[in-house]
C-alpha cells in the first residue's frame, strides 16, 4: 500500500433545514438554483459514499477499505469498517428533537424489529443497525442548540412563569422530570394544540434574543406547524432542554439517552456509524413515545463544553468517552508544518481554511478532503494560515 493522503470526495446532502452558502462557498461550487445545502458526508455510509481518487481512478472508500483492511491498523480493525461519520453541517432551519441508544440498546432493538419482520425502510421502524450513535460537534460559526433536561429548579421556573403550562405544574408536584415529560408526550394533539394556541399569541407580541427559549419557541411556531395546522409538542422541549451557545471552536459531546436538537449554525460533527434515532418534536417524522421514553436519560444535565485539549504543536483534541471516534483540530500560521509519522489509525482531514502543501508537493486547498489510512506518513506545510479539522480514532 502507498501510504500518503487520498483525494476524498464527499457526498452533500440537500435536506430542507440546510443553508445555501456555507458548503458551496466551502467546495467552491455554484448554486444558481438556490438548493439547501445541509450536510457534508465524509465517510462510508451507504446513503452518501466518499469517493477516493487512487491515481486516474475513482472508488468508493468503502470498497478502497475492503480491498485493503490494512488501511484500518489494529485499532481500526476491530470495528470491521470504518467506525465513524464525518460531516459538515450548515443548520439555518431547526433539526429534530431527537437521542440515540446505547449499543447494547441497539443490538436489542435491531433484533428485535427484526423478528417482527419491519423493513429497514419503513417509517416506523427505529432501529436501522445495531450500532450506538455517540456524537462530537465542533462550531464553526456561532452555534445554538439543546442539549439535556434543565435543573428541577430550572424547570419550575419554566411552569411557573409561562401562564400556558400552569396547566402542566400538576405533573411537576413531585418533582420528577420522568413524568413531567411524560405527560407532555402523552397529551392528545387537541391538548397539545389548546395549551400552546395562547402561548404562540403570546409571543408573537414581543421580539426576544437568542439566548432566550422564547426566541426558538417563536420560530418553531412559524417553521414547524404540522399538517392540519397542529402544533407541533416539540414546542415543550425547548423550555425543558437547556439551551446552549457555543462559539467557534468551541464543542459538546451527544452521548445515548442526551435528548438534544441543533437550532442554528455551521459544525463540523463526528459520529459513530449508525442512523438510529428516536424523535421528540420538531418533526412530520415518526415519533415513538414509548420508545423514546424507555431510553432517555432524565437526570438533569449541565452542559459541558469543550474548548479542546493540547496533544501535539498545532493541533488539539475534542476528547469524548466514545471508542469509535476522535475529533481534532490543526491550526498553521503560514509557513508552519504538521507532521504526521506513520499513525496507526485511519484519518480523513477537510481544510476549512487555507492552503497546504503536503510531502508530494500536492496542494490541499480550502474545501479539499483526504483519507490517511493507518500508518501513512505526511507532512503539511501551510502557505497560508490554515484551519484543518482530523477525524480519527482515540
Amino acid at each position: 500500500m502507498i501510504h500518503h493522503l487520498y483525494p476524498l470526495q464527499g457526498a452533500i446532502q440537500h435536506y430542507a433545514w440546510g443553508g445555501y452558502n456555507y458548503i458551496p462557498q466551502l467546495l467552491g461550487v455554484n448554486n444558481p438554483d438556490s438548493q439547501p445545502f445541509a450536510e457534508l458526508w465524509m465517510g462510508t455510509h451507504h446513503r452518501g459514499a466518499a469517493k477516493l481518487k487512487v491515481d486516474t481512478e475513482e472508488v468508493k472508500l468503502a470498497d478502497w477499505i475492503e480491498q485493503h483492511p490494512e488501511g484500518l491498523g489494529e485499532k481500526g480493525s476491530h470495528f470491521g469498517k470504518l467506525p465513524f461519520l464525518f460531516k459538515v453541517l450548515d443548520v439555518k432551519e431547526m433539526l429534530s428533537i431527537q437521542s440515540h441508544p446505547n449499543k447494547a440498546q441497539a443490538e436489542v432493538g435491531f433484533r428485535k424489529e427484526n423478528n417482527l419482520g419491519i423493513p429497514l425502510d419503513a417509517r416506523h421502524r427505529i432501529f436501522k443497525d445495531d450500532n450506538h450513535k455517540p456524537e462530537v460537534m465542533v462550531a464553526l460559526t456561532d452555534f445554538w442548540l439543546l442539549h439535556g433536561f434543565k435543573s428541577v429548579e430550572a424547570l419550575e421556573e419554566v411552569l411557573n412563569s409561562i401562564p400556558a403550562f400552569y396547566p402542566l405544574q400538576a405533573h411537576f408536584s413531585e418533582k420528577d422530570i420522568f413524568a413531567l415529560y411524560k405527560a407532555v408526550m402523552e397529551l392528545p394533539q387537541e391538548s397539545v394544540d389548546e395549551m400552546l394556541a395562547p402561548l404562540k399569541v403570546a409571543l408573537s407580541k414581543e421580539d426576544f434574543s437568542k439566548d432566550k427559549p422564547q426566541y426558538w419557541a417563536k420560530k418553531a411556531f412559524e417553521t414547524h406547524q404540522l399538517e392540519g395546522g397542529h402544533y407541533d409538542r416539540g414546542i415543550f422541549s425547548i423550555f425543558f432542554f437547556n439551551l446552549v451557545y457555543l462559539k467557534a471552536g468551541q464543542g459538546i459531546y451527544q452521548g445515548a439517552g442526551i435528548p438534544h436538537a441543533y437550532l442554528e449554525g455551521v459544525n463540523v460533527e463526528l459520529m459513530a456509524n449508525s442512523d438510529n434515532v428516536f424523535r421528540g418534536g420538531l418533526t412530520p417524522k415518526h415519533i415513538d413515545v414509548p420508545e423514546l421514553l424507555k431510553h432517555l436519560i432524565f437526570d438533569p444535565v449541565v452542559p459541558k463544553i469543550l474548548e479542546g485539549e493540547h496533544i501535539a504543536d498545532f493541533e488539539l483534541a475534542y476528547k469524548t468517552p466514545a471508542p469509535d471516534f476522535q475529533l481534532n483540530r490543526i491550526s498553521l500560521k503560514a509557513g508552519e508544518v504538521y507532521e504526521q509519522q506513520g499513525s496507526d489509525v485511519p484519518q480523513i482531514l477537510i481544510v476549512l481554511e487555507g492552503i497546504a502543501i503536503d510531502n508530494t508537493d500536492k496542494k490541499w486547498s480550502k474545501g479539499t478532503s483526504c483519507f490517511a489510512p493507518a500508518g501513512a506518513n505526511y507532512r503539511l506545510k501551510a502557505v497560508e494560515d490554515s484551519l484543518i479539522f482530523k477525524a480519527c480514532l482515540p
